[in-house]
């Protein structure tokens, strides 16, 4: 009968000099690898605070801005269309849901009912019946949603006043 046997590997021995010097690298290695972590996480928190200092900012300045302007509009310093699409975009800025507020609508009805209309180079290219037909169309928007314009820019600087508590 046929007998098969496997060859018998001779594996040789390791060291304990050997065995110290690897294990010398395998914490070397580990040790390496643990400061690369660290240092990554720190440019995280670092990162995050810098996001949550330019988001700061920025709110800050919107919120500046949104005082001014709703201070124009009482004042009458500013059309109300033109303080309503300012507020609108700077409240939007601040976060998209407060135009629908019950206090902010306003603003979001004037734009919804003027943003057709022509401004700036646009506006200068229209005939002057147009742009007479245009001031109408704006001033008829304006004596209905004035009063509420108003009230809404009163509301936003309490907002403002109140921030941030304000928001939600």
């Amino acid at each position: 009968m046929w007998a098969f046997t496997f060859p018998t590997v001779r594996i040789p021995s390791m060291t304990t000099t050997t065995a110290l010097i690897l294990l010398g690298l395998g914490l070397a290695l580990v040790a390496g690898l643990g400061a690369y972590a660290l240092t990554l996480w720190k440019e995280v928190r670092r990162r995050e605070a810098f996001r949550r200092d330019e988001l700061r900012r920025a709110h800050d300045n919107c919120l500046e801005n949104l005082e001014l302007v709703a201070s124009a509009l009482l004042q009458r310093q500013v059309d109300i269309t033109e303080g309503a699409w300012r507020c609108k975009t700077l409240l939007d800025i601040l976060d998209p849901g407060l135009v629908e507020r019950a206090e902010f609508r306003a603003f979001g009805e004037v734009h919804r009912r003027t943003r057709h209309l022509h401004t700036h180079s646009a506006r200068q290219a229209l005939s002057p019946k147009e742009r007479f037909r245009e001031d109408r169309e704006r001033l008829a928007v304006e004596d209905e949603l004035g009063e509420a314009v108003l009230e809404a820019a009163d509301a936003a600087l309490t907002f403002r006043r109140d921030w941030p508590g304000s928001l939600h």
